[in-house]
Order: structure tokens, then C-alpha cells, then sequence
């Protein structure tokens, strides 16, 4: 499960440069991207993929909390999901994502080359506001040590692909992402005492 990732301002002449995006005035912040935050997006529209910002997640039925993922093997089959999946897809580029095993560590994942990871996600209109959810997948080699859940990753290329309207949506939410890099970050906590 994918529950926090990091861009950075680097990532823009790179994605422009690989996906033919026309500049835009949209500037990437650096840092983590949390769910419920703006975060830049990538989607199609009328035939031209160009950057936005959306918040991360749907608001969850129950009307607690936020809907930030969604299983890639069962999107399709869920009324909640279904239309968004096959109609408003898009792409959340990222440097890097985070997850987290039982004992609370973290480890960093990202591409071998360190370029741009291509998240696979959809959209929504809520409350007059664009909102995204990123899809999942079975967790692969590089991954499953620490989770069993991973981004669904798409290479550049793809990613053109999945957001054009006639895309094979069920081939690509079969795809198995590429190897990544892992290693783990440490976080210096501070703690004073009287």
C-alpha cells in the first residue's frame, strides 16, 4: 500500500522531455506527498497529456477518512471505482515511495537509474475538486520483503498509453512493475529532557 511518496522539482524537465508535455507554469514542490495533499498529476485532456494538481484520495464512503489506494486486480469490479478506472485515468509521477514493514522501519524504493517512477492511478470529480487514487498491485521481488502491496508502475511509454482512451486497461492493470532500488532511511529523532 502506497501511502506516501516524494517529488521534486528535478523530476519536471524529465517527465516534459519523456512524455512531450508542453511547459507549464505548474511548478513541482520538493518533498513527500501525503495523502489528502496537491500533488502533481498527469492526465489526458482532449487528446493532449498535461500536468494538474489533484488531491490525493476520494473521501471514503462512510465519510471517515480517505480512500488512497485501490487494488489494480479488482478496480474494475467495484461500482465505486469501475467508470473512474475505464473513463479519468492518470499518472502520479514520484522520485521515490515509502513503505513500511511489520516493525515500523521504512525502506525507499526507486527505479535503478533513480529517473521518474510513473504511478498508475484514476480521478474523480469530488466537491468541485479533482481527486486522484493511486492503484496497487501484488508487491514484487524488490518490494515483498517489506510489503506485500507496491504502486502499479508504469515506464514512460505506458504511460502515454494508459491515459489515452482506448488503452487496454485490463493488460496494464496486470503489469508487473520493473525490479527497484530499496534501501532503508533512518529518521534522527530528538527528544529533550528536563
Amino acid at each position: 500500500m502506497c501511502g506516501r511518496y516524494y517529488i521534486d522539482e528535478g523530476m519536471t524537465p524529465e517527465i516534459f522531455r519523456a512524455l512531450g508535455i508542453a511547459e507549464t507554469k505548474l511548478k513541482f514542490r520538493t518533498g513527500d506527498v501525503h495523502p489528502s495533499e496537491m500533488a502533481p498529476v498527469i492526465r489526458n485532456l482532449e487528446g493532449t497529456a498535461v500536468v494538474e494538481e489533484m488531491k490525493w484520495g476520494f473521501p471514503a464512503t462512510q465519510g471517515r477518512g480517505l480512500l488512497i489506494n485501490a487494488r489494480a486486480e479488482t478496480a474494475l469490479e467495484k461500482r465505486m471505482f469501475r467508470e473512474n478506472v475505464l473513463r479519468r485515468r492518470c499518472v502520479a509521477p514520484a522520485r521515490k515511495f515509502y513503505e513500511w514493514n511489520r516493525r515500523k522501519e521504512q525502506a525507499v524504493f526507486e527505479r535503478q537509474d533513480t529517473g521518474v517512477l510513473y504511478l498508475a492511478g484514476f480521478y474523480d470529480y469530488v466537491d468541485d475538486q479533482e481527486c486522484f487514487v493511486l492503484l496497487t498491485t501484488a508487491a514484487n521481488s524488490s518490494v515483498s520483503p517489506v510489503h506485500d502491496r507496491m504502486p502499479l508502475i508504469l515506464e514512460a511509454g505506458e504511460s502515454l498509453q494508459w491515459l489515452e482512451k482506448a488503452a487496454p486497461v485490463g493488460e496494464f492493470l496486470k503489469k508487473q512493475p520493473q525490479t527497484l532500488k530499496r534501501y532503508q532511511e533512518y529518521e534522527q529523532q530528538t527528544f529533550s529532557f528536563l
